[in-house]
This record gives C-alpha cells, sequence and structure tokens, in this order.
C-alpha cells in the first residue's frame, strides 16, 4: 500500500503558545487548526446525520473556548479528541484533516 505524502503527517504537536493543533505532512505542508474549527468538522454520528450527510451539530452550541482535553492516535489513520465540552465520539481521519486545512494556500 503506498501512503500520499499529503495525508500522512510527520509531526502532530500544539502550536508555540498552544493555541492550535499543528500537523506537519510528509509533502512538507504545515496546518495548524484552531480547536473550535476542528470540534465544528467532526463528522461522527451525533454531528453529522448518518443517512442524509447533513449536519446536525448547531454551532452556537459549542463554546468558543472549547479544547481537547486529550488527543490520541487512532490506529495509523486518524486523531480522536476528547473535548472539554464533554464529546469524545468524532474520529479526524488524516484525509479529513488535510481535506478541512484553514490555511490560505489550501482554502
Amino acid at each position: 500500500m503506498k501512503i500520499d505524502p499529503r495525508t500522512d503527517p510527520v509531526r502532530v504537536a500544539p502550536s508555540d503558545d498552544g493555541k492550535r493543533l499543528v500537523i506537519e505532512w510528509r509533502d512538507g505542508h504545515c496546518s495548524e487548526y484552531p480547536p473550535r474549527y476542528l470540534r465544528l468538522h467532526c463528522r461522527c454520528a451525533g454531528c453529522v446525520d448518518e443517512r442524509t450527510g447533513l449536519k446536525v451539530l448547531d454551532p452556537s452550541t459549542v463554546e468558543p473556548g472549547v479544547f481537547p482535553m486529550a488527543i490520541r492516535h487512532v490506529g495509523r489513520y486518524a486523531l480522536g479528541f476528547d473535548w472539554s465540552d464533554g464529546h469524545t465520539t468524532g474520529i479526524y481521519t488524516f484525509e479529513l484533516l488535510r481535506e478541512v486545512c484553514p490555511c490560505g494556500e489550501c482554502r
């Protein structure tokens, strides 16, 4: 199986100021994610309707100061977060994380 360097992280860490999640990808790109931005991109069954694919998470219910209390690797393909608002069921694949990179180059 060939690994796509665009979705293969070489480093996952907090930003220097501790306010964002930084992922450095094997292709040299660096993504920085604000916590609330990531929380709003959760695609678990509680946040996105499994049948229709429509978002059911109301952004107004996610506090501006939400943050990850824990981040864990899920196999070699994703990250899982334990959010300060109690949400723990989302799995963020590396493909999803690269797809939602908020930088100007990716947007």
